[in-house]
């Protein structure tokens, strides 16, 4: 297709629009909308592998608009009466198929590219990890995108009614929800009576991805080979459409896209610990000294690796040889709902828990003492998680009790009991009010007698197995 066919493409089809509905569309989305993308290790715009699984999750809108919107392209011949015309002329349909449907798709995959460049600039600001993994998440996303206008672009060749391109989208639309919601999931019953949701191997046909949670979290290649597999199929269903002239080519026409559905599932893993897989790279840890944080977060090392040596000494002095010798960022991936697993050795942090997160600054500056510093609000959040770290179920927020425990733990070691930042106004009023006794009455015991306390407080804590707030004021455990 040369410039002067893709030019007349441009200015006589819905190409155009289909693009720039889906770049602003997103981009309003993003922007706009105040959601988990723009927050936290796992924003769009943190990390390379969070920058291509949400521009994904944003298909589950984006796919039907572009399958309608390939429909009402499809449309074009039969609004201006012209079918008839076309084929008693010398050009084979597919030259004129091919024109339409490349223009549509070169300016869908364009539209698609720009959104995910306007995401690349911030996050080359923002991380020092680069890599190529997330490339093929964003090529497999701008093919859905592609692939579902070419066959929205033969539905309508093929149906050329008014109503095919709505009733096109609201498809597409209800094919993603069902196996995004309903059809495409296992719900489970754990034993502790939550429920967890995981997917299975036919959801994996739709064009949008989970949500991301976990910045060391990817799609395996075999995702990315058996949903291309599906997606060519796709497109040689609508093309073939596109082209063809009698209800017998039609149906033969269906042929591609029942194939490729088939090798795709042939090929698509039925396992989800198959489906998102952990990045070894992203995961791997890279230290200085006895703290390590994960790969994906090495540009934040600098900042941690002071404060972290100062949480060991401080450890050590008040604990004794029963102290943490390291700290670390976890990298374990939990399924939703799950305990997590604490070590008595090593300090493990999340840098998206609210008190890590709130704890920014300065690796250097502030007193150890000193709440309103901010290196010393980093220092006190790490005490608090080696001593008396939650235990929260995966994707499920601590409890002001929770957090009451890790103002003490941090206040014995510190001198002094401060609240902890990055809990909300409420909670945290909640939590200096169960502390404040607790304190007191902790502080008013020998010394034996509040290591003896503090000891069963952090093992109920690592545990998961106790309550670690009674358990410091001397209780038994739940």
């Amino acid at each position: 297709m040369n410039v002067r066919v893709l030019r007349i493409e441009l200015r006589r089809s819905v190409a155009p629009w289909a693009g720039a509905v889906v770049l602003t569309g997103a981009l309003a989305f993003l922007y706009l909308v105040n959601g988990a993308w723009g927050r936290g290790t796992t924003a769009w715009t943190a990390q390379w592998t969070s920058l291509a699984l949400w521009t994904r999750a944003l298909l589950f809108y984006l796919w039907p608009l572009a399958v309608g919107l390939g429909a009402l392209q499809g449309l074009r011949d039969h609004r201006s009466r012209m079918s008839e015309l076309l084929t008693s002329t010398p050009r084979p349909a597919w030259h004129r198929a091919a024109a339409s449907a490349g223009t549509t798709a070169t300016t869908l995959a364009s539209a698609f590219a720009l959104l995910v460049l306007v995401g690349g600039v911030q996050v080359l600001a923002n991380t020092a990890y680069t890599h190529l993994g997330w490339l093929p998440i964003s090529l497999v996303g701008a093919l859905f995108l592609v692939a579902g206008a070419v066959l929205g672009m033969g539905i309508g060749r093929a149906l050329p009614s008014a109503l095919t391109p709505p009733a096109t989208a609201m498809g597409a639309f209800a094919f993603t929800a069902l196996m995004n919601m309903s059809l495409g999931r296992t719900e489970t019953a754990a034993a502790d009576g939550l429920t967890t949701s995981e997917p299975k191997q036919v959801s994996l046909l739709s064009p949008t991805v989970d949500e991301v949670h976990d910045v060391f979290v990817t799609l395996s290649a075999a995702v990315h080979v058996g949903q291309t597999i599906w997606l060519l199929g796709m497109a040689a269903t609508g093309f073939a459409l596109l082209v063809a002239a009698t209800p017998r080519a039609r149906l033969v026409a269906l042929t591609p896209v029942v194939a490729g559905a088939a090798l795709a599932l042939l090929v698509l893993p039925s396992d989800p610990h198959r489906m998102y897989v952990v990045d070894a790279a992203a995961a791997e840890p890279v230290c200085d000294g006895p703290v390590c944080v994960a790969g994906a977060h090495r540009g934040r090392l600098a900042d941690l690796a002071g404060p972290g040596k100062e949480v060991l000494r401080l450890l050590h002095g008040a604990l004794g040889g029963g102290a943490p010798v390291s700290v670390r960022e976890s990298t374990a991936v939990l399924p939703e709902g799950s305990l997590p697993k604490w070590s008595r050795t090593t300090v493990l942090f999340d840098f998206d828990d609210d008190i890590i997160a709130a704890a920014k600054g300065d690796a250097e500056g502030g007193d150890a003492k000193g709440g309103d510093a901010k290196g010393g609000e980093l220092i006190r959040a790490l005490v608090a998680e080696g001593i008396a770290p939650t235990c929260s179920p995966s994707g499920w927020s601590g409890t002001s009790g929770d957090l009451a425990a890790q103002d003490v733990a941090a206040g014995w070691v510190l001198g002094d009991l401060q609240p902890l930042a990055g809990a909300s106004d409420a909670m945290r009023d909640d939590a200096v009010e169960l502390a404040r006794p607790v304190w007191k009455k902790l502080r008013a015991l020998p010394r034996a007698e509040q290591l003896t306390r503090i000891e069963a407080m952090r093992a109920a804590a690592l545990s998961c197995e106790g309550d670690a707030l009674e358990a410091l004021k001397g209780g038994a455990a739940r």
